[in-house]
């Protein structure tokens, strides 16, 4: 693990701060109206038990209105923020912006929404603990200790669950340096499995059964229903067949532009934002056919050359928002760009370290 200094934490904190120092003024506003000042479950008369029974709005799970999202480790911190401040706003933002974003990769401006808007502490609590686990995913920790980690993600938000997928992915082509050749390779033997690869299927199998256990208890606690959205919400999702599917696989290249290009952002993607795309003559499918064209090379590299990790940083965490396998509550929202843009960096960094270094001048 790279060594920190303290000098670079401390540019590195100025550099935050001076980006962000302005939202501590900012108010309360869009998500954060409902999350804070209209949330009940932050009063101190409140019963501290209705947290596990009531989604990240304070509306119990069990009504038909409940958006199902159970964070409870995120809106305790905000009953702790109540505690000492009650409404103050300032102290809600002064807690998002040192203790993460600081510590982070810092000035990407598609972070904007996750620091500054009250309600992105859920992403970055379980950014926390999703890198916590992921670390942690080492020999010489018990698998207990991955696990519980992993919990504490889910419930700051619903996302961190992709970490165990990030660290089956690390396993198989990082730590034991698997490429895709050579794993076809050792599937199709016919000497039976070498034991490094039955160790690396054990690891995998207590992975995948904690998932598993951790899908059942959330299916529970929602009660098995999926949340109701409207047309407000996600326009696509109550159109027809051909508009969905084609405007949902479109939103995957507007979601890597605004990584690439985050030039023009929006606080609140919902209605006409972004129009459907109601034909397959529609110009966008283009961007559509690029995106995976370019997904599809990166990871044939990746898994070629053993550097899937920060390929897999990027989409599984986003692959819950992404809308393809069920519909969720929003058409882009820029916060759920967080966690994936950490791959981002890490393949960017990639780049420069794999790009030819320049010509020395002629003299």
């Amino acid at each position: 693990m790279a060594v920190v200094s303290w000098n670079e934490i401390l540019n590195l904190t100025g550099l935050v701060l001076g980006c962000y120092w302005n939202s501590l003024s900012c108010g309360c506003v869009f998500d954060d109206v409902s999350a804070i000042l209209d949330n009940k479950d932050l009063w101190h008369a409140t019963p501290l038990s209705n947290l596990f029974f009531n989604d990240f709005w304070g509306t119990p799970m069990s009504e038909e209105r409940s958006h199902k999202y159970y964070r409870h480790l995120t809106v305790l911190t905000f009953r702790l923020n109540y505690l000492f401040s009650e409404l103050s706003s300032a102290s809600y933002h002064l807690l998002n912006t040192g203790l993460v974003a600081a510590l982070l990769f810092a000035v990407h401006p598609i972070h904007t929404e996750t620091v500054t808007g009250v309600v992105g502490r859920a992403e970055l609590l379980s950014s926390i603990f999703l890198l916590a686990a992921f670390l942690a995913y080492t020999p010489d920790l018990k698998d207990a200790v991955n696990v519980v980690l992993v919990a504490a993600a889910t419930l700051c938000k619903e996302q961190g669950i992709t970490v165990i997928g990030i660290c089956c992915v690390h396993e198989v082509f990082v730590a034991q340096g698997f490429t895709l050749p050579m794993l076809l390779q050792v599937l199709r033997g016919k000497d039976g499995f070498p034991y490094a690869v039955l160790q690396t299927l054990l690891k995998l199998v207590i992975l995948i059964i904690s998932t598993l256990l951790l899908v059942i208890i959330r299916v529970q606690v929602i009660q098995s229903q999926l949340p109701v959205f409207t047309r407000f919400d996600n326009p696509a999702a109550v159109s027809h067949t051909l508009a969905r599917q084609l405007t949902f696989n479109n939103l995957l290249p507007v979601n890597a532009w605004l990584l690439l290009n985050p030039s023009e952002l929006c606080c609140d993607w919902t209605m006409g934002t972004i129009p459907l795309v109601e034909s397959p003559l529609d110009l966008r499918n283009l961007a559509t056919l690029a995106f995976y064209s370019l997904l599809g090379l990166l990871a044939y590299r990746s898994l070629r050359h053993s550097n899937s990790s920060a390929l897999s940083l990027i989409m599984l965490p986003f692959t819950p928002a992404s809308n393809l396998f069920f519909p969720v509550g929003f058409v882009v929202a820029e916060r759920m760009l967080y966690v994936p843009s950490m791959g981002f960096c890490v393949l960017v960094a990639l780049g420069f370290r794999i790009a030819p270094p320049p010509p020395p001048k002629g003299g």
